[in-house]
C-alpha cells in the first residue's frame, strides 16, 4: 500500500514528511531519541496491538522540548509600523536559545520601526477569550517592549494589512505601571527578517484505520494533509540553519530545515509536531 502512494503520486515519494517511513520521519524531524523512547513506552507484547498515533507525538515533543533552540517564525505577517519610534531606531536585544538549557546559548534580535507579527495575533472584533491585540488594546512583544494598537490600515477590498503602534519605552524587561498586559506575541525585525516556505505537515489520512473499512483506503487520504505557505518572515538567526536542524518557533510548533529543497537563498522549513 505504501508502493502504491508511491506508484500513484499520492504521495512525494518514498521519503514525503507525511510517509511513516523511517526516510519520511526523518526529513519531517523526528529524532532516533523520540522513537527509541516510543518503543520503550510500547514495550514487547505477544499479541498484534494498535497504538495511538498520540503516543508517538508525545514522545516526539518530548524530545524535542529539551533538544530544540529556540526561535520566531511569522507565518502570516502583518505590518506593524511604531509610530513613537523614529527612522533608523534598533534596539539590540539578546534572548536565549532555550530557557531551560544556558549552554546553548544566546541568540540576537534587533526591535525596530517596523515589525511584523501574525495575522492570527490581531482580532478588529475580538472573540470572547481573546488575549491578543485589538484596537485599542496592549499585548507584549516576546522578550520585548509592550505595544499598544492606535490605527489600522486597510485595503480597498478592507482587508487588514498593517497596524499602527506606540511602545510604551518603560517596558523593556519590566512591567507596565499601573495596568497589567495579559497577552505575548511573537515577531520578527520586517528589515533584517528571512523570508522562508513553511510546509504545514498533518495526518496522511483522515481516519485512524483507513484500511480496515469496507472502502479503500485511498479514499481517506486526508487532503489537507499539506499546506505550503510563502512569504513567512523568520528571525535573523536562522539565515543559516543547517539540513535536518530543529527548531520550536516559538508559540506554533517543532520545525526542522528540509533537507531536499531548502537552500540558503530560499530556506524551507517542515512541520514536525504541533505544540501541546
Amino acid at each position: 500500500k505504501l508502493k502504491q502512494l508511491v506508484d500513484e503520486k499520492l504521495v512525494n515519494g518514498w521519503d514525503d514528511p507525511r510517509m511513516p517511513t523511517l526516510d519520511g520521519m526523518r526529513r519531517r524531524g523526528y529524532t532516533p531519541g523520540s522513537i527509541r523512547n516510543f518503543c520503550d513506552m510500547v514495550g514487547v507484547t505477544k499479541s498484534n496491538s494498535v497504538v495511538d498515533v498520540g503516543m508517538l507525538e508525545h514522545s516526539l515533543r518530548d524530545d524535542l522540548d529539551k533538544t530544540s533552540p529556540r526561535a520566531m517564525c511569522v507565518l502570516r505577517p502583518l505590518k506593524v509600523v511604531i509610530v513613537n519610534v523614529e527612522e533608523g531606531h534598533k534596539d539590540e536585544l539578546i534572548l536565549s536559545r532555550h530557557p531551560k538549557d544556558e549552554e546553548m546559548g544566546e541568540r540576537k534580535i534587533s526591535f525596530s520601526k517596523t515589525i511584523y507579527i501574525d495575522h492570527a495575533d490581531f482580532e478588529e472584533v475580538p472573540p470572547p477569550g481573546f488575549k491578543r491585540l485589538i484596537p485599542g488594546g496592549e499585548v507584549r512583544l516576546r522578550g520585548c517592549y509592550v505595544i499598544k494598537c492606535e490605527e489600522v490600515i486597510k485595503d480597498s477590498a478592507g482587508k487588514v494589512v498593517e497596524l499602527r503602534c506606540s511602545i510604551d519605552a518603560a517596558t523593556l524587561g519590566a512591567k507596565p505601571e499601573g495596568r497589567k498586559v495579559k497577552g505575548v506575541v511573537h515577531w520578527v525585525p520586517a528589515e533584517e527578517s528571512v523570508e522562508v516556505e513553511i510546509r504545514l505537515y498533518d495526518r496522511l489520512f483522515n481516519h485512524e484505520a483507513p484500511d480496515a473499512t469496507d472502502g479503500d483506503y485511498r479514499d481517506f487520504i486526508n487532503p489537507d494533509s499539506l499546506e505550503v505557505l510563502t512569504g513567512c518572515r523568520a528571525e535573523p538567526s536562522l539565515r543559516d540553519a543547517l539540513p535536518e536542524e530543529r527548531f520550536q518557533f516559538e508559540r506554533e510548533g517543532y520545525f526542522c530545515v528540509d533537507r531536499i529543497n531548502s537552500t540558503k537563498e530560499h530556506p524551507v522549513f517542515n512541520l514536525t509536531v504541533g505544540l501541546r
